[in-house]
């Protein structure tokens, strides 16, 4: 997830920049940076649908977890998530090579998708992908989450351990809601850029933030913050770095007065 997401961070805001230095790129190029992301940002639900699996049978299955979630198995899982989420796009770069001349991918275009990948059939076969893969993510946090608030009901010895699971699957809903403003972030960019003609630049940076940073943002929050260790270390850093900063204002202060009286 943390690969994922630097990957799909990393690309996006280069593509971002370059945009705004020199407006158009090579199609080439540009075909490189719109396959990554949008291989990058459809990863990352699935990926929450596999970690809340992880979480539920860890708490509704425990016994068995070790022999489930072994390190072999979880390698296997990431080829299989990484295939099935990069084949919808390499076919998208097939079908253009085979309708477009080669002389377009010479040419300088505005890196957009529907720039590069202009065949309508792309577009529908895009909103088929997404929804199946986005249904099947949100399907499969909804049964976890019920499944892990009804273990934490029954079994007692395990609530503590159950309400943490579920508070972490919630959030995992939470970023798969954000995420899934993408279905709808064209059309409402579109909207806006006639509504306000004269501030397309804005519009693409908020659509930018809302939509691929914030949902990354909660990443770090669901695993770091959230640890007791880290916290513990965070705040045992944090604490001591400001109580070092306040003891060294404190004593300069100290010492003007002891100069002035």
């Amino acid at each position: 997830m943390v690969i994922n997401d630097a990957i799909q961070l990393t690309v996006t805001i280069t593509l971002f920049v370059l945009s705004y230095i020199f407006y158009t790129i090579n199609v080439s190029f540009c075909c490189f940076f719109i396959l990554v992301a949008v291989f990058t940002t459809r990863t990352s639900p699935v990926n929450l649908a596999s970690m809340a699996i992880e979480r539920y049978i860890s708490i509704c299955n425990p016994l068995r977890h070790a022999q489930i979630c072994t390190a072999r198995r979880t390698y296997t899982l990431i080829g299989f998530i990484w295939f099935i989420c990069v084949v919808p796009d390499i076919t998208d770069l097939f079908v253009t090579m085979a309708t477009e001349s080669m002389s377009f991918f010479h040419t300088r275009v505005f890196c957009l998708r529907q720039n590069v990948f202009k065949d309508p059939i792309l577009t529908y076969k895009r909103q088929a992908f997404d929804t199946i893969y986005f249904s099947c993510v949100f399907l499969t946090l909804v049964y976890t989450y019920l499944r892990i608030l009804f273990v934490a009901r029954v079994l007692s010895s395990e609530k503590q351990s159950a309400q943490r699971a579920r508070n972490t699957i919630l959030l995992h809903g939470g970023q798969l809601l954000m995420c899934m403003l993408s279905y709808i972030s064209p059309t409402v960019e579109t909207v806006l850029r006639f509504i306000l003609p004269g501030h397309i630049l804005e519009i693409r940076f908020a659509n930018y933030l809302i939509v691929y940073i914030l949902p990354r943002f909660l990443s770090p929050i669901i695993y770091g913050v959230r640890d007791k260790e880290f916290r513990k270390y965070l705040k045992r850093y944090f604490v001591s770095d400001r109580c070092k900063g306040m003891s060294h204002r404190v004593n300069h202060s100290e010492k003007g007065e002891n100069k002035a009286g």
